[in-house]
């Protein structure tokens, strides 16, 4: 019977997956009992039969786990003699931060490093000597046996804001930190245009071996299966003038010239292209290549990047994703044939007299002309209340139709925009992202005596910009809800012959922020009273 019965409880645990087969802490004697300890393998009924309780009445794997086996263990006093009852359940974890699956099991657990020695000494410098290293990257992949050769090739999937990765680190756009001076250890985020300057100390005899002031430290790393083409490459001369050269295929290092140090790299923008599943498919470097002398002693270089997706434009952003204050409000049109296709809406964005397909207002102008100021007109910008107008001469010539229609394009402008982009970053093909324009009309005179023509003309336009506070309380993004286009209108009449009058016509735009702050007592957004333990995402980042 206690054969029998130790080889149940072998049966048992072999059934218990591996990780809690093993963890029966209270099992400290070699090939013998220990007392109360209900899990302990080496126990056999006559053993359990004495038991007065269970000192380890569950056994589970790691408890970062959303869900997984747990071995119950405890006594049945009331059967004579006294037995072990055993139960396999399946445990849920109720924390909100919990591992759904495991890719590399020996990430929950601590490994004890390799000690360098004599002899592996450089094989543990060529793995961990570098500036981003994977401990074994074999294991991360569990079916790494089938996968072929083409599998390196393949390019990473971004996220917004995540660091570009190269062979060998990370794309670097030094930048300033604490002063002035460059630091090469800013990555650069996918999606984030940025622009830097900082200052770096050179000089003459030691340039052609500064690698920072090289073409080569700016491309000699391709973004993973990407390698970095040099686009253009500008020469500027000690005096600041700069010359394109034809030919950009040509690598050009610095080097010692008649007391002169030539080809530094006093600037860097990369361009990179990428597709709507966040792959980097291409990756330009353009360089503003210069010269400095031995009284030289640092030079100020500035770098920047930019992203566009493939097959689109190049779009100026006024945020990325909400807007910025003082950028210009993003603007287009519903082309002809809408709603079918879909994949067209918002193509036709930008126009000769609004290139970048902004939201645009009168701008004033010394001379207060109306009829000169037509083609006059600036981008209205996000956050700021503007307001402009000129003056309009009416003489007895002058027909009322023809007016209005002069005024109307004066105050729209020639082609008024349809919608507007609820983000700084809306993309075109994202429909739900874009605000139509709401127009309303309203006469200062509603009651017309006898004499009086039934002819209206526009006087002002005035555009009211409803915004609110998006996202997280932490980092709130501006987007825009709804835009009210209201043009005022006026009674026209006809001026006997020889007689003048002016009027004025004029612009505003109001920006008002909806939004709403959370009541007392009353929370807008569900909280999370946790806390993550130190080692949660170990090894990970």
């Amino acid at each position: 019977e206690s054969v029998r019965e130790h080889a149940a409880v072998c049966k048992v645990l072999i059934s218990i997956s591996p990780a809690v087969a093993k963890l029966c802490v209270c099992d400290l004697l070699v090939a013998q009992c220990d007392v109360n300890c209900c899990c302990d393998p080496d126990c056999s009924a006559a053993d359990f039969s004495l038991f007065t309780t269970c000192s380890v009445p569950i056994v589970t794997g790691d408890s970062r786990l959303c869900s997984q086996k747990a071995a119950l263990y405890s006594l049945d006093v009331e059967a004579n003699p006294p037995e072990r009852i055993f139960k396999l359940i399946d445990q849920v974890n109720p924390s909100v931060f919990c591992i759904h699956a495991i890719n590399y099991e020996k990430a929950l657990s601590f490994s004890s490093p390799e000690m360098p020695t004599s002899e592996n000494f450089d094989q543990l410098l060529k793995q961990f000597g570098s500036a981003a290293f994977s401990a074994e990257p074999g294991s991360w992949n569990k079916d790494i046996d089938n996968q072929n050769a083409s599998d390196a090739n393949e390019t990473y999937r971004y996220e917004y804001g995540a660091p570009i990765q190269t062979v060998d680190a990370f794309l670097r756009l030094p930048s300033p930190v604490v002063s002035s001076w460059c630091s090469d250890a800013n990555p650069a985020g996918f999606l984030v245009n940025q622009a830097t300057k900082c200052t770096r100390s050179v000089s003459v005899e030691k340039c052609s071996n500064m690698q920072a002031v090289s073409m080569l430290f700016y491309i000699n790393s391709s973004i993973l299966a990407v390698n970095i083409t040099v686009q253009s490459i500008v020469v500027q001369s000690l005096n600041g003038m700069q010359t394109l050269l034809n030919g950009s295929d040509v690598l050009r290092l610095p080097m010692i010239l008649d007391e002169l140090c030539i080809n530094i790299v006093l600037g860097v923008s990369y361009h990179i292209t990428y597709t709507d599943a966040g792959e980097i498919i291409e990756a330009a470097a353009s360089f503003v290549l210069g010269a400095i002398n031995k009284e030289a002693l640092s030079i100020q270089q500035s770098f920047k990047i930019s992203f566009t997706q493939v097959n689109t434009e190049p779009v100026p952003l006024s945020g990325n994703p909400g807007y910025v204050v003082g950028l210009p409000i993003r603007a287009g049109f519903r082309p002809q044939g809408y709603p079918f296709p879909v994949e067209i809406l918002f193509a036709a964005f930008f126009l000769s007299t609004n290139k970048y397909g902004q939201l645009t207002i009168l701008q004033s102008t010394s001379s207060q002309d109306c009829l000169a100021a037509q083609e006059a007109r600036t981008p209205i910008l996000f956050g700021y209340n503007m307001i402009s107008g000129c003056k309009l001469r009416i003489t007895a010539a002058m027909k009322c139709q023809p007016l209005t229609q002069t005024l109307l394009d004066l105050l729209k402008g020639q082609s008024f925009p349809e919608y507007v982009a609820s983000f700084g970053n809306s993309q075109a093909q994202d429909v739900l992202d874009w605000v139509p324009i709401t127009h309303r009309h309203i006469s200062e005179q509603r009651i017309y005596n006898a004499f009086q023509s039934s002819c209206q003309i526009p006087v002002s336009l005035e555009i009211e910009v409803k915004w609110t506070k998006y996202g997280s309380l932490v980092n709130p993004q501006a987007r825009i809800v709804s835009v009210t286009a209201v043009i005022t209108t006026t009674a026209w009449k006809q001026l006997p012959s020889g007689r003048e009058r002016t009027i004025p016509i004029t612009s505003s735009v109001v920006f008002t922020d909806i939004s709403s702050p959370a009541e007392p007592g009353y929370k807008a957004w569900p909280t999370i009273n946790a806390k993550l333990p130190f080692d949660f995402f170990y090894p990970f980042v």
